[in-house]
């Protein structure tokens, strides 16, 4: 299968949507798409607000069209290159902290109901043994 003949054209990314991009801490040997190193420490890398607006962009372009076409119109659009492998990896993971972090959110919310419910039964004493003799007195003038 050969993309010679094929015609396909991405619409232009639109401007809409502004984001706050920030400094990442470098982890691996590889620089990410959208990102270069900084001049002064060579553990951060600071984002390029255009790729990464292109990026988002691409990531909209998914839906329609395959890794493949995206990743070229993103090399393209952008001077830099990115292939189709490394797109579906760094949409790979983002998809993957998202969901981590929304499982997270939703833990926490449970947990924080569940402790709510636990201090209202200790407060109510339900089910349990409550010492009458200490109803008046703290625990350190019993001992």
């Amino acid at each position: 299968m050969s993309n010679i003949g094929k015609v396909w054209e991405l619409p232009a990314p639109r401007e809409d949507e502004e984001f706050e991009w920030r400094s990442v801490v470098r982890v691996g040997r590889l620089i990410p798409f959208g990102y270069k190193q900084d001049s002064e420490d060579k553990d951060i890398l600071r984002p390029i607000p255009e790729e990464l607006e292109l990026l988002e962009e691409a990531k909209k372009y998914l839906k329609q069209y395959s890794y493949r076409d995206v990743s070229a119109w993103l090399s393209e659009q952008s001077g830099r290159y990115i292939s189709h492998v490394g797109l579906m990896k760094r949409v790979k993971i983002e998809r993957k902290r998202k969901r981590e972090a929304a499982a997270q959110r939703h833990l926490a919310e449970k947990y924080k109901a569940a402790l709510e419910k636990a201090k209202k039964l200790e407060e109510e004493r339900l089910g349990g043994k409550d010492l009458k003799c200490c109803t008046n007195n703290t625990v350190g003038e019993l001992l």
